[in-house]
């Protein structure tokens, strides 16, 4: 096995693909928090058309649909998670009105003005915060809302190993008043910012991890490539012990002006 530094960029996506999909949610998040985030955004009725951008299996998805009505509709560029989507919405009995897709988040399937709201946990990183935020404007409704959490500094400044980390995963992470000022930037109004708190990350996402981390390193057994994204993704929880109080994810709600 080679050393735990190596950069998230440098494993296949096949690999990271198969190994997400034995976890319920694909990043840091919880019900409660999602519960949190949806209660920001009002005027949603049965009619309403919503995204998921870059939903995964769909373990969010399936929380907010379950408290606001409305079409939902998941994307996702792997059809591994599609899959397993919209097997979680029929094990829901959600399926006639939500429904996982296979799509980029920067060429949407969707009309100008078509949608009231847009979703995206843990995701939007894929394309960038601004550049996600100024093109997803398009297919929102006037008054429709934008709700993303996106990993942030919580500090101006931070000790070199952290900033080096977050420069090589994502040089998109900022400080949380800039991020809501890149939000009005791109032509919303700001309605709300909150922090995740760190059960996010320790109980919802890298806890369900250790069992899966072995179960995968069992099924490749001998593949260095296998056992090189675990240590990987094991430095990242220890750093995340280690600093977590310098960064984490903020949701961040907007409505388009």
């Amino acid at each position: 096995m080679s050393n735990d530094n190596s950069s998230i960029h440098e494993f296949d996506l096949g690999l990271i693909c198969e190994y997400f999909s034995h976890l319920e949610r694909q990043g840091p998040g919880s019900p409660e928090v999602t519960i949190k985030a949806l209660s920001f955004i009002d005027k949603l009725d049965k009619e309403a058309k919503i995204a998921d951008l870059g939903c995964g299996t769909g373990g969010q998805t399936m929380i907010f649909a379950q408290h606001t009505p409305g079409q939902i509709k998941g994307l996702d560029l792997f059809p591994t998670f599609i899959d397993l989507f919209n097997k979680n919405a029929q094990k829901h009995n959600l399926q006639e009105r939500v429904k996982g897709i296979v799509g980029s988040m920067d060429q949407l399937p969707f009309q100008a003005e078509e949608l009231d709201l847009i979703w995206s946990e843990g995701a939007i990183y894929n394309i960038g915060f601004e550049r996600g935020l100024r093109e997803w404007k398009a297919f929102l409704k006037p008054g429709g809302y934008v709700a993303v959490s996106e990993a942030s500094w919580f500090t101006e400044e931070r000790p070199q190993e952290i900033q080096d980390f977050w420069m090589d995963a994502y040089p998109g992470i900022d400080t949380i008043p800039n991020k809501v000022a890149q939000l009005q930037q791109a032509g919303y109004v700001p309605v709300a910012s909150f922090i995740l708190p760190d059960n996010c990350w320790l109980e919802h996402f890298y806890t369900p991890q250790i069992r899966a981390q072995e179960t995968f390193l069992k099924e490749h057994a001998g593949n260095n490539a296998a056992e090189d994204f675990i240590a990987n993704q094991r430095h990242e929880e220890e750093l995340y012990h280690k600093y977590k109080d310098l960064y984490g994810y903020v949701f961040y709600i907007g409505k388009k002006i």
